[in-house]
């Protein structure tokens, strides 16, 4: 009945999703409406909860710099992959091996196994994420196409993404000691009652853009299966460099339930944006939706086994 009770509102939200884009009741601007609210306003305030109420530890700046580094190692090693092959989409399939969706994805599943007082793990996973997506990815995709590198722009858009300024800010404040004032102080029911209002609606709205979004164009199957075998081997091997560097944290169930599901979660949802510079034409676009989406059945696989054996 355990492993019920926390499925069924999870599929359930996504089959909402597909329906609703089936038969019309939602359209795909009123869907991006939704998202914006959740990735603008409401999930850079849980990335900020987090951090902020958390104690963060000096094993957290190593798990950071690991996950930075992994995610680098396999975009090598996915770029040699490719390089002697002439796939239609070799060209956009390294990239894709990098980042994992956290927030729309492992964060949501997560939290409905552990709870949400241990969103912290995720989160720390996706600072390395954000460092890949936000700086790393635009530097590789500017080389490549040859454009002219603008530091400070660059820099800019960096330091003003949303969840950054949300990350850096729980960091500080963190570290300064405010939350443990704020516990001390009478106003920590107001900043807990608002937390909670504000993030009640996130879990769902993630799941229900799942399933709005999860597609798939059989024309590039062979292609997608290429790159979903290539970031699958991907993710076990960061799996088990945390089994490696990180025994003790691996040793707990709950760190362990954070590291299987996020490494086998989809690529994150925005870089296909970042990649765009790189796209020939709209079947590049097609192909790394298309990807994503059929990703995230191995994610519900691997979650489900997690929930029965949890």
């Amino acid at each position: 009945m355990k492993v019920m009770t926390t499925l069924f509102p999870v599929f359930f939200m996504i089959a909402l999703g597909i329906v609703s884009r089936l038969r019309g009741w939602i359209t795909a601007e009123q869907k991006d409406g939704a998202r914006s609210l959740v990735f603008g306003v409401l999930f850079p305030i849980l990335i900020f909860n987090a951090i902020f109420t958390s104690s963060l530890s000096a094993s957290t700046a190593w798990i950071i710099l690991y996950v930075t580094i992994a995610f680098i190692a396999v975009y090598l090693l996915g770029t040699l992959l490719c390089r002697k092959g002439n796939g239609r989409y070799d060209h956009l399939i390294p990239y894709l091996l990098t980042t994992c969706e956290g927030g729309n994805v492992a964060l949501p599943l997560y939290t409905t196994i552990v709870g949400a007082g241990y969103a912290i793990n995720t989160v720390t996973f996706d600072m390395a994420g954000t460092i890949i997506a936000f700086i790393l990815i635009p530097i590789l995709v500017s080389a490549k196409t040859s454009e002219n590198m603008d530091a400070k722009a660059l820099f800019r858009k960096t330091m003003t993404n949303s969840l950054v300024l949300a990350a850096l800010s729980g960091i500080i404040l963190n570290l300064c000691g405010v939350y443990h004032l704020l516990e001390q102080s009478v106003f920590l029911p107001l900043y807990t009652d608002a937390v909670s209002m504000a993030l009640a609606p996130i879990g769902g709205v993630i799941l229900f853009t799942i399933g709005y979004d999860l597609k798939v164009d059989t024309a590039m199957i062979s292609s997608i299966l290429k790159a979903f075998l290539m970031r699958a081997a991907g993710g076990l091997l960061i799996i088990g460099g945390f089994r490696i560097l990180f025994p003790s944290l691996m040793a707990d169930a709950i760190f362990r339930t954070a590291v299987f599901l996020y490494f086998m979660s989809p690529t994150g949802f925005a870089l296909p944006t970042q990649l765009s510079p790189l796209c020939k034409d709209e079947s590049d676009s097609a192909f790394m939706s298309s990807f994503i989406s059929i990703y995230i059945l191995l994610t519900l696989a691997v979650y489900i086994a997690i929930v029965i054996t949890y």
